[in-house]
């Protein structure tokens, strides 16, 4: 891969397209810390309200490969922008009350967005920056989908308190319309950038090679046990911690601390490995760590222990997403470097409902979440085993291996 000639517009390209993606995880988690509110406002299930949330994985896990393929086929820039355009239109039409399912419906319009945004870093980052600067770059890219949630989560119910449901999404509206107008004036391929071949034409041409590479596959595997635990680590963090006297208010501070330990750990340790040419023993080094903060955090009685150990885990944890995305362009190759991502997506979307539903049977049958904290340390095992055995990617081995 020839690298691009390195140019100062590829920051003012990442940081756009950092917040398109963290755009798409606000919008996404609006409604997460308003499931009661919008109960009462509009007369629905606390099932039906949470439907909100639900629809976002849910169809990310089918469009996950034909965003990958069209990113591809189309280009980044469409892509993104399109993902951008899409979500302004669906913000501003959740300024109408018109009901829930009304609400619902443009809930749905992002969800079918939201992987267009995010797919395309591993293509953007690839086009603009130096091999040198690629895991940082990426690093960046998570980074502001990690903003994003944290935005979502913790703006959006004081806008509520202050000026409504209408108003909050008004806000939400216009900044949205500014962001996917920014998308459309900034984001841009690299002229100086060595044109990439052609990818296939279609989704099974472009699958087949990725599928037949034995590490890919390995990979796809880690990272659907890794976000599948992720995902039902955050989601069902305050029942997990309510035995220990952590309440809900407290319970969502733990979570908050983890994501923000991550937002930290997303702009430092992709740096770090950059500097070192590795990428393998930081993400074996991100499974350990998670390993050894998850058993004090969802069992001790301390707050302040579940605090310190929340942080820890998602400054080492959270930032090998941005490792495994760029190992994946490096096995894929830059043609298909979109698909890869899509694949990736697709396996960490699809873990995460499967751990999600496994968690709430385990608990069922049990009485308490204690099978389901064992549950989370067994895909820990399984995916540290799984990153030993990948191959190094980094420059220091000069390894950029091909999935064919």
């Amino acid at each position: 891969m020839s690298s691009p000639a390195p140019s100062a517009r590829r920051w003012l390209v990442l940081i756009v397209f950092m917040l398109v993606a963290g755009l798409s995880q606000a919008l996404w988690l609006n409604f997460a810390p308003l499931i009661v509110r919008v109960q009462a406002d509009y007369g629905v299930d606390e099932d039906t309200a949470g439907l909100l949330l639900l629809v976002f994985p849910l169809l990310y896990v089918f469009l996950s490969i034909p965003a990958g393929v069209l990113t591809d086929r189309r280009g980044y820039p469409f892509a993104v922008s399109l993902s951008a355009v899409m979500m302004a239109g669906a913000a501003l039409l959740r300024i109408v009350d018109g009901g829930f399912w009304l609400l619902l419906a443009a809930q749905s319009i992002m969800a079918v967005a939201q992987p267009f945004a995010v797919n395309g870093i591993s293509k953007l980052v690839l086009d603009w920056f130096p091999e040198e600067e690629v895991v940082t770059a990426t690093g960046l890219g998570t980074m502001g989908m990690f903003l994003g949630m944290a935005a979502g989560i913790a703006l959006t119910p004081p806008m509520v308190e202050s000026w409504g449901m209408q108003g909050a999404m008004a806000l939400w509206g216009v900044g949205s319309a500014a962001i996917a107008g920014l998308s459309l004036g900034v984001i841009r391929v690299n002229p100086a950038a060595t044109a990439a071949p052609p990818a296939e034409p279609g989704i099974i041409e472009n699958l087949r090679p990725l599928l037949a590479s034995r590490p890919l596959v390995l990979l796809f595997g880690i990272t659907a046990l890794g976000l599948g635990y992720f995902n039902g680590l955050t989601a069902w963090i305050e029942p997990i911690l309510a035995p220990n006297g952590i309440d809900s208010v407290h319970a969502g501070y733990v979570g908050g601390v983890l994501i923000v330990g991550g937002i930290v750990g997303a702009g430092l340790v992709p740096m770090l490995a950059e500097w070192t040419g590795r990428r393998k023993p930081f993400i074996v080094g991100s499974v350990f760590a998670a390993l050894l903060t998850l058993w004090p955090m969802a069992h001790s009685t301390d707050f302040t222990t579940v605090m310190v150990t929340s942080a820890l885990q998602g400054f080492f944890f959270l930032p090998a997403f941005a490792l495994l995305l760029d190992v994946g362009s490096a096995l894929a190759g830059k043609a298909l470097a979109g698909a890869a991502t899509g694949l990736l997506m697709l396996a960490g979307n699809g873990g995460g409902v499967v751990v999600m539903i496994a968690m709430v049977s385990l608990k069922q049958g049990s009485g308490d979440w204690e099978g389901a904290v064992i549950l989370l340390v067994a895909c820990l095992v399984v995916a540290g085993v799984g990153a030993a055995l990948l191959p190094e990617t980094g420059h220091a081995h000069g390894a950029k291996a091909n999935a064919a």
